[in-house]
């Protein structure tokens, strides 16, 4: 195993191009830069590569938290889709998650089912940790502590986004969002990107709307100059307002 981890979480290591390109990967991320080196390197050291297809499901809802899919999960390449299937066929988005994050966590801390699923939108580089592997993990205070800390921001998150839908515009709230998949969403990068790459389908189920309802708030905004629709991708100009949580003018 890897020895010496340095401070900022690279280094050169004669474990593999996988491992190497997963080190590479997490490096940037905010969670995993607050690991101490040891627990940084003991998380990789239990993890294994996987290798998904576009559309795979990584899990489903109802799955035991200790399926052999894996119980923690780190993207290393692509990107994961996160949703709730209602089952009247309707789909909500929680989240999509990137490159450099860790989740899955919380149906292995408190034993219960999973309570939604996870689908890879693209191809996608995965590393898994085993139930079994997180539990022993978890004997280590800085990891349990890292733990208890990525739980509070998601469920923050999570608070905030309940908020939002009860108390914002459907303009604020598309806002919102962008401002937060701006910054990688579940990683909560400080420094955000001006540009977001989510189709209308996807962005619609994140905001529980409908794709008409969103299409015409979205020309709405861009008649403001707050965004402009590009191909592919809605570049924000407005972001310190947007952070700010000011009010947008309807």
């Amino acid at each position: 195993a890897a020895r010496g981890w340095p401070p900022d979480h690279r280094g050169r290591y004669a474990a593999g191009e996988r491992f190497v390109r997963a080190m590479q990967a997490f490096a940037d991320n905010p969670w995993f830069r607050s690991l101490a080196a040891a627990d940084a390197e003991a998380l990789l050291a239990a993890s294994m590569p996987v290798a998904l297809t576009q559309g795979t499901l990584l899990f489903c809802q109802d799955d035991p938290f200790d399926s052999p899919s894996g119980a923690f999960f780190g993207v290393v390449t692509g990107r994961i889709k996160l949703s709730i299937l209602h089952p009247a066929g309707k789909e909500v988005i929680l989240a999509v998650v990137e490159p450099g994050n860790w989740f899955g966590a919380g149906p292995v801390l408190d034993r219960r089912p999973r309570a939604h699923t996870a689908v890879a939108l693209t191809d996608a580089e995965l590393r898994t940790v085993s139930a079994t592997k997180f539990d022993a993990l978890m004997q280590r205070i800085g990891f349990a502590q890292a733990i208890a800390r990525q739980v509070a921001q998601r469920l923050r998150m999570a608070y905030g986004t309940m908020g939002d839908s009860a108390l914002l515009s459907t303009q604020e709230r598309i806002m919102r969002r962008l401002i937060a998949l701006a910054h990688g969403d579940v990683t909560l990068s400080a420094k955000g990107r001006s540009c977001v790459s989510a189709s209308q389908d996807t962005l619609a189920m994140m905001l529980g709307i409908s794709r008409p309802t969103l299409n015409k708030e979205l020309q709405a905004l861009a008649k403001r100059g707050r965004i402009s629709l590009r191909y592919g991708e809605i570049e924000i100009h407005d972001t310190a307002r947007a952070e700010e949580g000011r009010p947008v003018k309807t």
